[in-house]
């Protein structure tokens, strides 16, 4: 985005969507970027706005749930950045599903009954509630595709404790049932979603951005038991329509395969669907904010002053 640092940083790590920038080794300033991934690629051009929607809403969805654990907000300086806490990350995605969709149900098609080593119920069908809420973790790979892992697994590996596994499962669990009650009052149903967790000294707190279209699934709640009843496919509002375009167009990240060709009809159309997102997720007017790099980097300068 720049190319100086900001007052005080350390350090600096560049994702596949966003740029974290460390300061003091106390303070991360994170940077949503318009950049747009799928199956581990990034997509050769940015979409407009994607980083102010993705960062509001977890701003939104973080402070609508700061009741339930602590969490790494401090600030929004600007449209796309926050800037909040430094934690030490637990090594793990507190992955939570109120229903059979994605990878648990082509595992369960495929006829496994044991995900994550949560046993999952017989005769259930695609996009099914389950009984109650479930948590199927993975690993958070620092390079390629995260891997299952159980309850059991963690603690043997250590990469967290039977005390903090406790911590982690609770807040998990009442993050997404929060998530399920302001889905509802827009007509939206939470459908799975994934938390990041860490810790400062013995405290844990709630990380990243949270209950935002690329870390959750939804589905529209009305007509939602017709489609079921009736076998067919659900509305849903996630990047998934994103993924959808690039298996018609044989791309799913494999070697051999090249991008398809993204026109600016098809970037407009991509930008208009994240807005829709915010706006039904939030039930607010998404207010597009474009700023400069300079204009960001000021932002920042000065909301770091007043933290530090």
């Amino acid at each position: 985005m720049k190319n100086k640092p900001f007052p005080n940083q350390v350090n600096e790590y560049h994702g596949k969507v966003r740029d974290v920038y460390y300061i003091d080794n106390e303070l991360l300033v994170m940077i949503a970027s318009d950049r747009i991934s799928a199956f581990d690629v990034i997509l050769p051009r940015p979409i407009p706005f994607k980083g102010q929607v993705l960062n509001q809403i977890a701003a939104y969805m973080l402070k609508a749930t700061s009741d339930i654990c602590p969490n790494w907000l401090l600030d929004i300086p600007a449209p796309n950045v926050a800037i909040g806490k430094k934690c030490t990350p637990f090594k793990i995605e507190m992955v939570v599903r109120g229903n059979l969709v994605g990878h648990a149900w082509r595992t369960y098609k495929a006829g496994g009954r044991i995900l994550c080593g949560v046993a999952l119920p017989e005769g259930m069908a695609e996009n099914d509630y389950f009984p109650t809420p479930i948590i199927t973790p993975s690993t958070k790979a620092s390079e390629g595709h995260d891997e299952d892992i159980s309850k059991t697994e963690i603690i043997a590996q250590g990469l967290a404790t039977a005390a903090d596994w406790e911590i982690l499962e609770k807040y998990a669990l009442a993050l997404f049932a929060r998530g399920k009650d302001i889905a509802a009052k827009q007509g939206l149903i939470l459908v799975d979603t994934k938390y990041e967790f860490g810790k400062i000294g013995d405290t844990i707190y709630l990380m990243d951005e949270i209950h935002t279209p690329d870390s959750s699934r939804y589905f529209y709640a009305t007509g939602f038991e017709e489609r079921q009843a009736n076998k067919e496919k659900q509305k849903q509002l996630s990047k998934e329509f994103v993924r959808e375009w690039l298996i018609e167009n044989e791309f799913m990240g494999k070697e051999g395969q090249t991008v398809p060709t993204m026109t600016d009809e098809w970037i407009d159309t991509i930008s208009k669907r994240y807005i829709e997102l915010y706006e039904k997720v939030i039930g607010t007017t998404f207010n597009p904010e474009p700023k400069t790099d300079e204009e960001t980097y000021e932002l920042v300068c000065n909301a770091l002053k007043k933290l530090n």
